[in-house]
């Protein structure tokens, strides 16, 4: 059983500072400013800690493609064509030993200033997660901080083959890359005239893409700004590396590390070692791994294992999207934390949505129970629709029960996206982001969040009472979730045992020192009055006798309850209003 429980804070860094409440599309850093790590002062570091989170994950830290001249601080230009919007994808890295230069005061000490924030957060009370990309990097790849004998992406490869072992990337021999045919919604920086557009961007041969096309003219669809990682799987998907033994699921990660000690392996498989090594010496304390499927499991093996091997409470968390391989990375791959997006995510959406009944909770529960505490709930992220927008389900309240059930139904960690605490609708169309998300390529405000932040004061003091009241419902969710040791604990369905309706869902964590009662209404309508039953088995657990108990209700802070237990069985009755979303302890101490 785990007896720890973390609660992620996600932040765009570009955007979490910004206080210019422009938003032109396709609007420059002048118009429409930008974040910087300074903006993340004591007081807005200790307000997160405050909100009941554990991490944060700063979003785009590495040094990206972007379009704003540096060249006097020895940064070489990035070609328009292959840079998406105005402020460039934070997942097209170009410099993985630098930092975003538009995230510095002063961008020649980018890296430093960088530091002073790890250490500002550590001081707060946050560790610190930032992204390593695995699977692709910028088509123009160019490395100024290199650690003594680090080499760049591609330096040494054989341009003349499709594929080598050793080779970082694969290859088109005997062609130019061509750029896809641009939509016209999207065409580089909106139209506008760049001295650097009068020539075009120059790829020979050309290299596949990141999303792993092989075609030298991509189409708009791929991830054309990328190019991929070679790993040492062959174009035939044959690989250039031994598998790890099936019973290795069951070893631990030193036994992990040592299989590899003996092994030659791909050499972009020491590079993002490397980087990894790089940033954990540098006070990170975890990284969120990008697309992680579509790298081979043996890869995360290798890397997981030197991490923890370093740091062996390192945080470890990926996208991988395909439930048939979530056991391979976890246990194979020693990841700590997969998104439970297909599963958990899409579930709750749908019932929000009111396209599904909550008796899918715990059959996704019992789908996943084995690996339950691996799977890291969210209802937001840089990639999803935000909550409040009307594309999901447009009142950011309508929310509730489903974030009360996502922080507590395991004991995996909780996920929040910045904003979401206050209803931000990602409304703006930014110039390439469009409306429903919040821009991850643009310069752009982020106006609930910016309401919160008040000009710097990170006090809240431009929210209304209903914006302050959802905000207030987040800190009572994330700081129960962090405080109670029943989170940690067993888990019962109350759905199918109670017979309760498609908007309502029931379950219990405990163990031998609380139990929690969870109820929720996803109605936004209809009140409903249930009974909950708990079954003898359970209340034998919990060495309750026959007897009348108090509750307390610690989310919404409604009137106590009295749980009757009769002949070793609990029950209570409970009026449920549109959208609540209560819990209720019960300790079991003495």
């Amino acid at each position: 059983m785990y007896n720890q429980k973390y609660a992620i804070y996600q932040v765009f860094t570009r955007l979490f500072g910004n206080k210019n409440t422009q938003r032109i599309p396709w609007g420059t850093i002048e118009q429409n400013g930008v974040g910087k790590f300074s903006d993340f002062t004591d007081k807005a570091l200790s307000e997160i800690r405050k909100l009941g989170m554990t991490h944060i994950w700063y979003t785009g830290v590495p040094h990206h493609a972007v379009i704003n001249d540096y060249k006097h601080i020895g940064i070489s230009d990035d070609h328009p064509s292959v840079v998406k919007g105005r402020a460039g994808s934070p997942y097209a890295v170009k410099d993985y030993y630098s930092v975003n230069p538009d995230l510095a005061d002063h961008p020649e000490q980018g890296v430093e200033e960088f530091e002073a924030l790890i250490k500002r957060s550590h001081n707060n009370g946050l560790k610190v997660i930032i992204d390593i990309v695995p699977n692709h990097v910028a088509r123009h790849y160019i490395g100024l901080n290199n650690p003594e004998g680090v080499s760049d992406f591609g330096t040494h490869d054989d341009t003349t083959q499709a594929y080598h072992k050793d080779n970082n990337f694969y290859y088109i021999p005997n062609s130019t890359f061509e750029l896809p045919e641009i939509e016209p919604a999207f065409t580089p920086l909106g139209g506008e005239s760049h001295p650097n557009l009068r020539s075009p961007f120059i790829e020979v041969p050309a290299k596949w893409t990141g999303n792993g096309s092989r075609l030298a003219k991509p189409d708009f669809d791929d991830w054309y700004e990328t190019v991929k990682i070679n790993y040492g799987v062959r174009p035939d998907g044959t690989k250039d590396f031994p598998e790890l033994p099936k019973n290795y699921a069951q070893r631990d990660y030193r036994d992990h590390y040592h299989f590899w000690e003996s092994v030659t392996v791909p050499n972009s498989w020491v590079k993002f070692r490397d980087i990894a090594l790089f940033w954990l010496a540098k006070g990170v304390d975890g990284f969120r791994y990008d697309m992680a499927e579509m790298v081979p499991v043996e890869f995360w093996s290798y890397l997981n294992a030197s991490i923890k091997m370093h740091t062996p409470e390192a945080l470890l968390m990926a996208e991988v999207y395909q439930p048939d391989l979530y056991r391979d990375y976890i246990h194979l791959g020693k990841m700590d934390y997969l998104y439970d997006k297909v599963d958990l995510y899409d579930g709750l959406k749908a019932i929000m949505q009111g396209k599904a009944s909550t008796a899918i909770i715990p059959e996704i529960q019992h789908r996943l129970m084995d690996i339950e505490h691996h799977m890291l709930h969210f209802l937001d992220n840089h990639d999803e629709q935000r909550i409040a927008s009307p594309e999901f389900v447009g009142n950011p309240h309508v929310a509730k029960p489903a974030m009360l059930v996502s922080a507590l139904l395991s004991s995996s960690p909780t996920m929040i996206y910045f904003g979401q605490e206050v209803g931000e609708p990602g409304a703006d169309n930014a110039g390439f982001g469009q409306p429903s998300r919040t821009s991850i390529f643009d310069y752009i405000g982020v106006p609930q969040h910016q309401k919160w932040m008040n000009h710097g004061a990170f006090d809240g003091g431009l929210l209304n009472d209903s914006e302050k009241q959802l905000r207030c419902f987040y800190r009572k969710v994330m700081n129960f979730s962090l405080a109670h040791s029943s989170m940690t604990g067993d888990y019962r369905d109350l759905h199918q045992s109670n017979n309760l309706s498609d908007s309502v869902y029931a379950f219990l964590r405990y163990n031998d020192q609380e139990l929690t009662i969870v109820a929720v209404n996803f109605s936004q309508h209809a009140t409903e009055s249930i009974q909950i039953e708990i079954s003898h088995d359970v209340i034998q657990k919990l060495k309750r006798v026959d007897g009348n108990y108090l509750l307390d209700e610690q989310i919404e802070g409604i009137a106590q309850q009295v749980l009757n237990i009769e002949n070793g069985v609990g029950r209570f009755n409970v009026e449920l209003k549109p959208l609540a979303s209560l819990a209720w302890v019960l300790s079991l101490h003495g």
